[in-house]
């Protein structure tokens, strides 16, 4: 048996530490989105902590702990002649929704929620099976804000522009179906902006879809619809003449089935726009994506128990091009394009078409 490398095992464990302190930055930026800290920082610092805890409607102790905390972590700055802090602009981009979509904040929320099925998650890995939806109350909740900033800065100017004809389609009247839609933001903004179209959502999460018929009859919104429905089951035949999928179809629990169902509902030459993680298929080839453990969390922590919980293929959050390219032809659909957008590095833009 050789020797341990000495030199290596201390490097290892510095990097252990930074880990335990970057983990332990992410819990506190978290619950300074959560009740708008972040936010009320970024705005009216620099100021002591009385004044931003006034701002912030908060108790002044907690947020001087939870500031010091953060200043410790390299996020804000504390200027000790004054007593006050304040968090640059640059970083306020990244950690706030005020200057884009682009809020980092948000997703560490995310971690810290599914650290709450953690107990649960484990006797999965005794028993197998998975949790079902019912075990993350609050994941729709995240998912639908983040969704509907990504969809406000970029589904009209870009997304829509990155299809083909699509907007001329849209313009002269279509009939579009989202699948997984949420809480429908993005039916209802597309349903807005083109009047000529019909627009329908399915989801089968039931205050999803209150929330997205709400939302449509704020708007006041004549053709947006919106249905309680097993996209698994969808049961439609040469209907529509889009149909579009948000990140929805890799934690499906019969995703082959929802592909398939796809495909029979568009019309012939209709087409498909599929919006996934971007990643290859096999962890080799994926060493290179800088948030890659950040997805096999996801992965591990909901989108596949969730899956696997229905009895499903639990593909996972990084099931990768190459198996979602196979799985679109799989379900009869053709001229499979992926693209690429600048201004989403998350995401695959996968283009087919029934023929």
């Amino acid at each position: 048996m050789t020797d341990m490398d000495r030199d290596e095992a201390r490097a290892f464990q510095k990097r252990m530490v930074r880990v335990r302190e970057d983990a332990a930055l992410g819990l506190l930026l978290g619950i300074g989105d959560e009740l708008g800290l972040l936010e009320v920082l970024a705005r009216t610092g620099p100021a002591g902590p009385g004044t931003l805890a006034a701002a912030a409607g908060v108790d002044e102790r907690y947020l001087r702990e939870w500031l010091d905390g953060i200043v410790a972590g390299d996020v804000a700055t504390y200027d000790p002649a004054t007593g006050h802090y304040s968090l640059s602009r640059e970083r306020a981009a990244c950690l706030t929704p005020a200057d884009g979509p682009v809020n980092l904040a948000r997703s560490l929320k995310m971690l810290t929620m599914l650290a709450g099925v953690e107990p649960e998650l484990r006797e999965r890995f005794r028993d197998g099976g998975g949790l079902g939806y019912d075990r993350f109350p609050r994941f729709h909740e995240l998912m639908a804000a983040d969704a509907a900033a990504v969809h406000d800065a970029g589904l009209l100017d870009v997304v829509v522009p990155t299809v083909p004809g699509l907007h001329e389609q849209l313009s002269a009247g279509v009939a579009l179906a989202d699948i997984g839609c949420g809480s429908g933001h993005a039916v209802n903004l597309l349903a807005r902006a083109y009047p000529a179209s019909t627009f329908v959502g399915y989801d089968l999460g039931e205050e999803a879809i209150e929330a997205a018929r709400a939302e449509a009859a704020a708007w006041g919104l004549a053709n947006a619809t919106f249905e309680v429905r097993d996209v698994a089951a969808l049961g439609e035949e040469a209907a529509y003449d889009v149909v579009t999928a948000f990140d929805a179809i890799h934690d499906q629990a019969f995703p082959d089935r929802v592909l398939a169902g796809v495909a029979a509902a568009l019309r012939p030459g209709g087409t498909f726009l599929m919006v996934d993680i971007k990643a290859q298929t096999g962890v080799e080839n994926n060493l290179g994506l800088p948030w890659l453990t950040y997805l096999y969390t996801l992965s591990l922590m909901h989108c596949m128990t969730v899956s696997l919980a229905h009895g499903g293929a639990g593909l996972g959050t990084v099931w990768g091009r190459q198996t979602a390219v196979r799985m679109l032809e799989e379900a009869g659909l053709v001229d499979v394009d992926v693209r690429e957008v600048r201004t989403d590095p998350f995401n695959y833009f996968y283009l087919a078409r029934r023929p």
